[in-house]
């Protein structure tokens, strides 16, 4: 069948990268198994169990880690019915002095669940590295707008002011989280380790002898072949697979993170204020030509709804693992794994698109201030009035009523808001027009918006970014 005649994938063929499709290939996770096999048969030499492993055997496997022959493999599984067993036997025809050795005292989790440990780390640090390039586009945005008035929301409506550099800021903050809780994966992170059938590593206490120390041993040395600090100390025959919920607790985190973002860039695009990249042959409705639609934002909140919906999938699939395992876990993993840091990884990339890319329109933003100022300086207003000798609930009801007032005749007949001149006319207020002469400038009322933007900047985000220099960033094609 040509490509074309079957169903692919639009994570691999649209829009996660080279490096995360190659992460999670055939060739990396059982290239990663036959490592697995070569670390347990090196560390059984090492300690020495009752079995003898000739070093032509460990040559051998130590050649033929890569060259794998996935036609013999199909075949083997053709015939046993059975995953592991036709990569155990496929291996042993590439090393026949290892074949009599291969696989020897484990199960097919020894492999499985251990590789799986491997990709996901790995997957978190390739995601690490895709965050790191989204904060660094936003810093760079947040420094150059770090001043400039826009209205802020709260119930989608307008509030006071902030700055449009203080608004990427708490985007920043979502990622600087996310990177905490990364960090913090990959520092705890276990090996499963050799366990055996049931996890009592029963198989390996025969081949140690009966020697408790020995199998202990060679737990440890297996799990630092692998580069893994620890192991659990205790499992069934996989790994719990609480493991694999916190993992994508922190993938779907990030994903929601983008999210957020995402949602906020096509609400400013929607305004006016703020647009995502177009680039100049971009169409964006192959109807309405004058279109310039938000679909970077809009696909990662497409990809983001999937990537946090795995989460949930995941605690659900470790609540049902009886005993020591079921396997109902297998199919699922198999998709819910790999697709989660996927997609994950489109989100990031299309996130960091966008970040590098954002077009500012200040006169529209701008307008959109004036507007709704005279409401936001009724409370600068009504202290000026106070200090005046005016009674602050009469000026409160007189505020009220005049607002309600100029609101409707800017929503109901387009007029312009003159909130401030009828206050400035109302003798319950005591003001004249030089009492409100100013108070309309909106660097008045955006706080320490740009001080924020600054102590953030140079207090969390520049020390984080100095520990991960740009050239070891990954950028990548944006793909549609």
């Amino acid at each position: 069948m040509s490509a074309t005649d079957q169903y692919s994938s639009p994570l691999s063929e649209r829009y996660a990268s080279q490096a995360m499709l190659e992460l999670w290939s055939p060739s990396t996770r059982y290239g990663l198994w036959r490592r697995l096999w070569l670390a347990l048969a090196e560390a059984q030499s090492e300690v020495g169990t009752r079995v003898a492993i000739p070093d032509d055997a460990l040559r051998q496997m130590r050649a033929h880690l890569d060259d794998i022959d996935f036609a013999e493999v199909a075949a083997f599984e053709r015939r046993f019915r059975h995953d592991v067993m036709a990569h155990v036997h496929a291996f042993g025809a590439a090393a026949p002095a290892a074949r009599p050795f291969i696989h020897l005292g484990a199960t097919s989790a020894f492999v499985t669940d251990n590789a799986d440990l491997i990709l996901m780390r790995r997957g978190l640090e390739l995601l690490r590295t895709r965050i790191m390039t989204v904060v660094r586009a936003l810093a760079a945005f947040a420094r150059r707008w770090r001043a400039e008035p826009a209205l802020a929301y709260t119930h989608l409506q307008p509030a006071q002011l902030t700055t449009v550099g203080k608004r990427a800021t708490l985007w920043m903050q979502d990622f600087v989280l996310d990177l905490a809780d990364i960090d913090h994966r990959l520092k705890t992170l276990p090996f499963r380790g050799v366990k055996g059938t049931t996890g009592t590593q029963a198989s390996f206490l025969e081949l140690c002898g009966g020697d408790h120390d020995k199998v202990r041993r060679l737990d440890n040395v297996v799990t630092a072949k692998m580069g893994f600090k620890h192991a659990l100390p205790v499992t069934g025959q996989t790994y719990t697979r609480k493991l694999d919920a916190q993992i994508l607790g922190v993938v779907a985190g990030v994903s929601a993170s983008a999210s957020k973002f995402s949602a906020d860039i096509r609400m400013l695009q929607a305004f006016g204020e703020i647009e995502e990249p177009f680039e100049s042959e971009q169409i964006g409705s192959s109807a309405m030509a004058y279109k310039r639609n938000p679909m970077r934002s809009e696909r990662i909140a497409g990809l983001a709804r999937f990537v946090m919906s795995l989460e949930s999938n995941a605690n659900q699939t470790h609540a049902v693992q009886f005993f020591e395992r079921t396997l109902d876990d297998s199919a699922n993993r198999r998709l819910v794994l790999p697709e989660s840091f996927l997609a994950t990884d489109a989100i990031l990339i299309l996130a960091a698109n966008i970040a590098s890319g954002l077009d500012v329109h200040p006169a529209r933003i701008r307008r959109r201030v004036r507007d709704e100022i005279p409401f936001m300086a009724t409370e600068l207003m009504m202290v000026r009035a106070v200090e005046k000798g005016a009674d602050r609930q009469e000026i409160h009801e007189a505020i009220r009523k005049h607002s309600i007032e100029s609101a409707r005749v800017v929503k109901e007949e387009g007029g312009q808001n003159d909130l401030l001149e009828r206050l400035a006319a109302d003798a319950t207020l005591r003001l004249s027009a030089n009492g409100v002469s100013g108070i309309s400038e909106a660097s008045l009322y955006v706080g320490r918006a740009p001080e924020q933007v600054d102590e953030f900047l140079r207090e969390v985000v520049d020390p984080i970014l100095a520990d991960a220099p740009a050239s070891g960033e990954v950028h990548e094609e944006l793909r549609v």
